[in-house]
């Protein structure tokens, strides 16, 4: 209670100073922002579920910034209270600074000493971000310079650690990038044409027995961006440098290949119709801010399970679906290597793509009626990549080792084929309706071999009615028909906006038509049971407080085609937000 107090306190207090410092007649800027995101885990008799040995926990974030002329200094506290919400990195403890840094920028030159946050090109190379919500954090420690000798060129340097809990990985980080806009520099008006190079390494101390690959591990990246009118076309090619593979957490040092990366995106636009394409292959691309810790060759299990020391960013390219069901079979880039006799289990990479098209009916047609009809297509498809593959060599010994094919694919891990229509069919009514089929290769995808392919159809559909200005009600059904695992599911949501201020909602999924007989004791509170929600949001200004309680089922949690997986519970949940 006396953290909670204190840390309530600090914020007050720099909140006043900020206020106080913006009233001045200084050109000191202050702002910033915290956020509050707290859960009170309950007993669930139905589920089996005994509240935690530390029920009340919360994330708390507050982020504050000072703003002299060219110079910005600033700093991130977080304090976990009691403890991290569940199955958030272990590492998050206690009350601490986590990042924080110092920034001169001029119209040429911009650095930045401390804490950052970078991405080049698309990010296969390198990316650090912040997302709260998955508990991701890997903000380098260390120096950036950014050079700008002219508007159409930049150049980047940088040095750094990767953030690690309050700490920092072993590993060194170095980079280089540059961006051109050619056809700019060469005052070309016809087409738009930008080039992109990266070079990044990873520095890190290995034991004197490794001799199979480097300390460092390089990442070359080159790519372009061209557009035409309506059209457009980018790609970006990544290579990896020699590196260990990883199996089940733990490095193989017999066992090293080179990685690579080829995205390629197309598409049109222009109003009322357009379309877009990604196309994907990877091999090998994961790469950790520190791969050896204490009992070498082991991976500390915060890497891979919580999505901690990750500097490069490869998320799944499918669509990012609105319904609740839609998202329980959700796809994971498949970027690392995967070889084990013993389950059969074998994952070279990952080959596929995603389409998107839409079109708009317009107005005063058969088919757009008075208001016009909006029409969304998408399709995904994820494979395997094809290859030859060994366990031993002709000696017997462990000598793991396979050789991928440039384009073939092998066996099919996930797609999703699914159509949307909005239509507004009165001025206080509008509607959409989904159609969503999905194929999810349980074993290849998760790496459990007991496991199994799920074909899954769901319907979904949404209305909003506007009730007045400040009125409205939104509700939601949807239903899922699947052939395995957990089978059929069921689901409604409703919301009603009061005014700009209040809001309520309540929400439900049900499961049912699985086979009792097959399920163990441990499954039971995975099926046949409610999956309810609800609450109230009040928001004020910059300021949103949210209280609901509720079941999570349990799953993973996705934002931006990265996830994190969260247990099964029950509780109350606070979330508070503001800015300043």
């Amino acid at each position: 209670m006396k953290k909670i107090i204190s840390f309530t306190f600090l914020f007050s207090a720099l909140c006043a100073f900020a206020q106080n410092a913006d009233s001045t007649k200084t050109k000191l800027k202050v702002y910033g922002s915290f956020e509050r995101n707290g859960q009170w885990y309950t007993n669930d008799k139905n589920r089996g579920i005994n509240h935690d040995t530390v029920p009340l926990r919360a994330n708390n974030y507050f982020n504050i910034n000072f703003n002299y002329k060219k110079f910005t200094f600033g700093t991130q506290v977080e304090s976990y209270m009691n403890e991290a919400l569940l199955n958030f990195n272990p590492k998050y403890k206690g009350t601490n600074f986590a990042t924080y840094y110092a920034n001169y920028k001029s119209k040429k030159l911009d650095i930045t000493l401390g804490h950052y946050y970078v991405q080049f090109g698309s990010g296969l190379a390198l990316r650090t971000w912040e997302d709260r919500s998955l508990g991701i954090n890997n903000a380098l420690r260390g120096a950036k310079v950014v050079y700008s000798p002219i508007d159409e060129v930049s150049f980047t340097a940088l040095y750094g650690k990767a953030r690690t809990g309050f700490d920092v990985a072993n590993g060194d980080v170095f980079g280089f990038n540059t961006d051109v806009s050619v056809s700019q520099l060469l005052n070309i008006d016809a087409f738009d044409f930008k080039y992109g190079f990266s070079a990044v390494s990873r520095y890190e101390k290995l034991p004197v027995s490794v001799q199979n690959f480097s300390a460092f591990t390089n990442l070359f990246s080159n790519r372009f961006e061209l557009g035409y009118k309506n059209y457009y076309v980018n790609t970006e090619y990544v290579f990896k440098s020699r590196d260990a593979i990883i199996k089940q957490n733990v490095l193989d040092t017999n066992f090293a290949k080179e990685g690579s990366a080829l995205l390629v995106n197309f598409g049109y636009s222009k109003k009322g119709i357009g379309f877009d394409a990604n196309l994907r292959r990877v091999e090998n691309m994961q790469l950790l801010a520190q791969r050896n810790l204490d009992n070498y060759p082991t991976l500390s299990s915060t890497s891979l399970n919580f999505n901690d020391k990750i500097l490069n960013f490869v998320p799944s390219l499918t669509k990012q679906h609105h319904s609740n069901l839609a998202n329980i079979y959700v796809y994971q880039s498949q970027f690392q290597v995967v070889m084990d006799e013993s389950t059969q289990i074998n994952k070279f990479g990952e080959i596929g793509g995603q389409f998107d098209f839409f079109y708009d009916f317009k107005k005063g047609t058969a088919l757009g009626g008075k208001y016009g009809t909006k029409i969304n297509l998408n399709v995904s498809s994820w494979f395997n990549l094809k290859a030859k593959y060994r366990y031993t060599n002709n000696a017997g010994e462990n000598s793991l080792n396979y050789q991928a094919e440039l384009f073939n694919a092998n066996e099919k891990y996930f797609s999703d084929y699914n159509i949307e229509i909005t239509k507004k069919v009165s001025k206080n009514f509008k509607t959409a309706f989904t159609y969503i089929n999905q194929y999810y290769n349980n074993k290849q995808i998760q790496g459990i071999f007991n496991k199994y392919i799920i074909n899954s159809h769901t319907v979904f559909s949404e209305s909003t009615y506007q009730l007045s200005d400040t009125k409205s009600i939104t509700f939601g059904l949807e239903h899922m028909w699947a052939d395995n695992d957990r089978k059929n599911w069921a689901a409604g949501t409703i919301e009603y906006n009061h005014n700009e201020n209040w809001s309520i909602f309540a929400m439900d999924m049900y499961n049912y038509g699985f086979d009792h007989k097959t399920l163990t004791i441990s499954e039971t509170d995975l099926f046949d049971i409610h999956f309810y929600n609800f609450g109230a949001a009040y928001k004020k200004g910059s300021t949103r407080v949210a209280l609901n309680y509720g079941r999570q089922r349990g799953g993973l949690v996705c934002a931006g085609g990265v996830c994190r997986f969260v247990p099964p519970s029950t509780g109350l949940g606070l979330q508070i937000t503001t800015s300043f």
